[in-house]
């Protein structure tokens, strides 16, 4: 039995609001934080997110509201806005959360404007505090709406991984823990931009024998990059590196690979965004930027941020890839 029994859930967009349900599936009260009071007064009373999971109900033990204080009482929040709002919201979080109060980011991503990985982000803002990170293969409407889903907490406290793992776990989501923080946060950082190449492939219809080796080269520019930065192989093995990044590089329910598909199709990265966030969009320069500083081969990630900044067409970075010099394979 954990005893983590209070949630708070910081954004109250899908994936906050699947994580939300979750939670109070596996038993616990949950607090939904959104900005907006009105939304928040409007969620509580239809307890149907219709704007990001139509159709799905909320869980009777979910209270939504817009005040941050009210995320102070929890035994841990999660922390479910976009990644380069992360430090914004660590900051905020800081402010009115007990120093003991573990915080666990849910989002996937890089800092852009720092090239800093979230977690050190959250610990710059909020030093000493608790730290944990989600991720895995998962969509939000899968989670909300109960079918089988697994994915991977990590926390440098073994214990206080178990605890928030058990706490989260229900009876469709199970969170399985590790120690290895770099590795998990990495994994789902490096996927998303993975993604847009094999959704490339395929708007560009070359194939599934293309989209399958581009899975299989990026799951190997991944590990090159975890290593490099302290994760732990065995980690990208599991559901938060592998995992994520199948199911991620897969289909069009994926926004990054929905996105790299229409970039196949010849839209450009603003069209293809459709007004929409794109984590591995804003990802991508940050990830080559830092594989560079260590001097990591990542040829795919490489001409994914090549093709975003129009430095690089799509099939001129087919040609590319497919004439580099023949080599081992490792």
């Amino acid at each position: 039995m954990s005893s983590v029994r209070r949630i708070g859930v910081a954004g109250a967009g899908a994936w906050g609001t699947a994580l939300a349900n979750a939670a109070a599936l596996a038993g616990s009260e949950v607090v939904l934080w959104m900005r907006n009071p009105e939304q928040a007064a409007a969620l509580a009373a239809t307890r149907t997110n219709e704007r990001f999971l139509p159709g799905i109900r909320l869980h009777d033990r979910i209270r939504p509201t817009a005040a941050l204080a009210d995320l102070a009482r929890m035994s841990a929040v999660l922390l479910v806005t976009p990644a380069q709002t992360t430090r914004d919201m660590g900051a905020a979080l800081a402010a009115v959360l007990p120093s003991d109060t573990p915080l666990v980011l849910c989002a996937k991503g890089i800092e852009r404007e720092t090239g800093a990985f979230l977690c050190d982000v959250v610990e710059a803002v909020r030093p000493g505090g608790p730290l944990a990170v989600l991720s895995g293969p998962s969509f939000a409407d899968d989670v909300a709406r109960g079918l089988p889903t697994a994915v991977t907490l990590a926390c440098r406290d073994a214990v206080l991984a178990e605890d928030m793992a058990t706490a989260l776990s229900g009876p469709t989501f199970r969170v399985y823990h590790r120690t290895d923080i770099r590795g998990v946060e990495i994994g789902g950082a490096a996927k998303n931009v993975l993604a847009i190449a094999c959704g490339a492939v395929a708007g560009r219809g070359l194939g599934e024998s293309a989209k399958a080796a581009l899975i299989a080269r990026g799951f190997a520019e991944l590990l090159r990059f975890a290593r490099a930065y302290g994760g732990e192989a065995e980690t990208l093995m599991g559901l938060s590196g592998l995992g994520d990044l199948v199911l991620t590089c897969s289909t069009a329910h994926s926004r990054n690979f929905a996105f790299g598909q229409r970039l196949g199709q010849g839209l450009s990265p603003e069209e293809a965004a459709g007004g929409k966030l794109v984590e591995g969009a804003t990802t991508a320069r940050a990830l080559v930027a830092l594989a560079r500083a260590k001097g990591i081969d990542m040829p795919i990630a490489e001409a994914v941020d090549q093709i975003l900044s129009g430095a690089c067409t799509i099939d001129r970075a087919v040609d590319l890839l497919m004439n580099r010099p023949i080599k081992s394979e490792h």
